[in-house]
């Protein structure tokens, strides 16, 4: 091992440092960097029994970050890239829907302002709210009824 390189548990906090990441995330980016079998592992199990990777850290991290400008199948989709559990996924994901009519009406407002005068600028609009993940009836209510449910 060259004594200028940053070990495993280094990289690991100095990734964590930047933002939360999950045990996938870390394991998919240090892998490269493993100098013998299991070494990886050990170092990201002694990081998780301190604390420092914390997969409910990650995925509350991810809903407040991401949740106010994209749609539930988005975030959902951001959240299994991160290799998190399914059950908690779905959990995350159940809370979002509750909210996303108005979380694809603040989005359109912020990028629209006003109804689409047209059809084609109503499809304009639904592709847009679609292209952020908002779910095919919350994109209806928010197009068709403006300001309205």
């Amino acid at each position: 091992m060259a004594f200028d390189q940053p070990s495993l548990k280094g990289r690991a906090l100095r990734l964590l440092g930047q933002r939360e990441h999950s045990r996938a995330e870390l394991e998919r980016k240090l892998r490269q960097h493993e100098t013998e079998p299991g070494e990886l592992a050990r170092a990201l199990d002694d990081l998780q029994a301190k604390g420092f990777i914390n997969e409910q850290r990650v995925l509350e991290s991810v809903v407040f970050r991401r949740a106010p400008r994209l749609g539930a199948m988005r975030v959902r989709q951001e959240l299994q890239a991160k290799g998190l559990a399914p059950e908690a996924i779905a959990h995350a994901v159940a809370e979002l829907q509750g909210s996303e009519v108005e979380r694809a009406r603040e989005v359109w407002r912020k990028k629209f302002q006003a109804p689409a005068e047209d059809a084609q600028g109503r499809a304009k609009q639904m592709r847009f709210l679609a292209a952020r993940g908002f779910g095919a009836e919350a994109i209806r209510r928010v197009v068709k009824g403006g300001e309205e449910d």
